[in-house]
């Protein structure tokens, strides 16, 4: 579904990321974990368009997408929840909603039922049904994410981008969010999250992989990292 082989991609003449391979198969769940400076929220950024791949491919459902505009990866099915929400502050839920939806509203997307799309949101996110009114700018964070994450399904994605979607929620917020992390994968919709809780993200995903300074060092299994000695030590903690 999205195959990732010798991405370096970084800011100016910075480099980031250096040659990073990963796969995403089709109706999985795969987490990206590391420190705080490693490259996870960069390598997101890449994927998307965001920042320019200076080398090395990016395949979607078989074809290179490296050095297009976001809004033509868009159009080709990837979706990206990023860091720190980006909710259209000054416009209702509803409209923040649709516009996740708007390639298929232009015909760029297939269009399917947008409207029924538009309940399963707020089904999935019986908030936001209370919200659909309101400015998302006036949300709380917690309802912001979960925005956040609707408003990139409505896109129907292929694969979908979460990046740190428990950042800055309350314990009780960051259980929801990841309930709904779960509810998703039930549902076969294929996934690259990118997280701060370490042992939550392991917990979910069904594969995982380690960045360390712009590098992957450790993939495997999310059950084989959660039970590796390093990975513990480094990212999970004593109580792990």
């Amino acid at each position: 579904m999205l195959t990732i082989n010798n991405l370096v991609a970084g800011y100016g003449k910075v480099q980031v990321l250096h040659n990073v391979t990963m796969e995403v198969p089709e109706g999985k769940l795969v987490t990206l974990i590391g420190s705080n400076g490693a490259g996870k929220t960069t390598t997101l950024r890449a994927l998307s368009g965001m920042i320019e791949a200076q080398s090395g491919s990016i395949r979607l459902e078989g074809k290179d997408i490296a050095g297009m505009a976001s809004h033509e990866i868009t159009r080709r099915g990837m979706a990206h929840s990023p860091e720190a929400r980006r909710v259209f502050a000054t416009l209702p839920v509803s409209d923040n909603l649709l516009l996740g939806a708007f390639p298929r509203l232009t015909g760029a997307r297939p269009k399917g039922d947008v409207a029924a799309d538009l309940e399963k949101m707020f089904d999935l996110f019986p908030r936001l049904r209370e919200r659909r009114t309101q400015l998302a700018g006036t949300l709380s964070g917690g309802e912001q994410q979960m925005l956040a994450m609707a408003r990139a399904l409505m896109l129907r994605p292929s694969v979908l981008l979460l990046d740190e979607p428990s950042m800055g929620l309350s314990p009780r917020l960051v259980e929801e969010v990841f309930a709904t992390i779960a509810r998703l994968k039930s549902e076969k919709i294929t996934m690259l999250l990118v997280e701060q809780f370490a042992a939550a993200a392991l917990d979910v995903a069904d594969f995982g992989y380690v960045l360390e300074n712009g590098r992957i060092t450790t993939s495997g299994p999310a059950e084989k990292l959660k039970n590796d000695p390093a990975v513990k030590a480094a990212y999970l903690g004593s109580a792990h």
